[in-house]
């Protein structure tokens, strides 16, 4: 089991000598994109060209990942991009109020999701659609959200898997909330224990419900992960203009671990989640991890990135797309063929087919749905205001048939 002393950077020299050897301002901002891969403490087990490379560190967490499971891992990215193109094509044949895209995300996502265990809670923000497929939410569950027919109906507990959060941050609190009490009930300190992980994304990290978040967690010791997802954009807004550090530094500050990952590699992103989760059973406290990803698409489908960013940075990070890394990897080493990429992309479309047929056919809630689900148990007062509604509207009916 690993130390939090081995997560962070040790305390800068005194005196002038010292204080010379540090970066200046501009070479830290500089670092926050200091290469194409994230900077040099990135962790990675699979390249852009999908070369598999050692990390000491992690590659036990991810011995049983075979042929057999990675190419699970490849058909999981696929179908979860191929939903999210068709769910962005609806919104856009009117189809959808709005779509949050993920393309890009999908390693992070996956790779983080498949780490979880069944007694573990997962809290998302509003872009977690591979995640919610992993934890075995119905992806047509998702789409009432953005057709403004549903709040989010699946059974979170059933799912381990909260319903999403619009709120920017709001999760993280919820979260920290939930850890606690997995803490304070004893359920921490083994293998069997339990943990919570929240996703939210690097303009989240601006917020202060997630520095709260931080705080309680590390004061209560909460067996919570902390998965940032760092696509580079807050709606407009780059990661240079609200961190002076790279993201995952943030954690020493607060007292426990911060780990940077490659989030375009899905098994980097599964190896260390599983560290990180692991560290929580076991009663160690929170850990941040900062995946290094890029949104290729717009923050939301009421979004024009083209007005914030340049062509060449999406052209850049297209090269290490996080499926087609691992496509390259099962073709090079013989563990998947062509028939089996067409089978894949096969199953793909019939998968979106469905989402399509669903959500064209998908009925009109009645207009007191708006009152359902709200409190656990029934509300008077609820019920009162639910009648006084209907009321107002057969007045709409009455008037009509004079």
């Amino acid at each position: 089991m690993s130390s939090p002393e081995q997560w962070t950077h040790p305390e800068p020299g005194e005196g002038p000598a010292a204080r010379a050897a540090q970066p200046s301002r501009e070479q830290v901002i500089a670092g926050l994109r200091a290469t194409s891969e994230g900077g040099a403490e990135l962790t990675q087990l699979l390249t852009p060209e999908g070369e598999r490379v050692p990390a000491p560190l992690f590659d036990s967490y991810v011995e049983d990942i075979d042929g057999t499971a990675l190419r699970g891992l490849y058909r999981d990215m696929v179908l979860v991009r191929r939903a999210d193109r068709e769910s962005n094509a609806m919104q856009r044949q009117g189809q959808l109020g709005i779509w949050v895209p993920l393309l890009g995300q999908e390693a992070a996502q996956i790779g983080s999701g498949r780490a979880l265990k069944p007694q573990d809670m997962a809290f998302p923000s509003y872009r977690e659609h591979g995640v919610a497929y992993t934890r075995g939410v119905d992806f047509r569950e998702l789409l009432g959200i953005f057709r403004c027919t549903d709040h989010g109906g699946w059974d979170f507990k059933a799912h381990g898997f909260h319903p999403y959060t619009i709120v920017i941050g709001n999760q993280v609190l919820n979260a920290a909330g939930y850890a606690m009490g997995q803490k304070f009930e004893g359920k921490v300190g083994d293998d069997d224990g339990e943990a919570t992980i929240v996703y939210f994304g690097d303009g989240a990290t601006s917020q202060g419900d997630v520095h709260e978040g931080f705080v309680w967690a590390a004061v209560y010791d909460a067996p919570l992960v902390f998965f940032c997802q760092n696509n580079q954009w807050a709606i407009s807004e780059p990661t240079e203009r609200q961190s002076r550090l790279p993201l995952y530094q943030r954690a020493r500050g607060y007292g426990f671990p911060g780990i940077r990952v490659d989030g375009n590699d899905v098994l980097a992103c599964l190896a260390v989640t599983r560290w990180a989760l692991e560290e929580c059973r076991h009663g160690n406290g929170p850990v941040l991890i900062e995946a290094y990803t890029y949104r290729m698409d717009a923050h939301t489908t009421t979004d024009d990135p083209t007005r914030y960013r340049l062509s060449d940075e999406l052209e850049a990070w297209k090269l290490k797309d996080p499926i087609e890394r691992v496509r390259v990897h099962l073709a090079r080493n013989g563990l998947a063929d062509q028939s089996y990429f067409d089978q894949v992309q096969a199953e793909a479309d019939a998968f979106a087919a469905d989402l399509r047929e669903f959500t064209f056919n998908m009925p009109e809630p009645p207009p007191d749905r708006v009152f359902d689900n709200v409190y656990a148990e029934p509300s008077p007062v609820l019920e009162a205001q639910r009648a006084e509604y209907l009321s107002y509207l057969d007045g709409f009916a009455t008037a009509g048939e004079r």
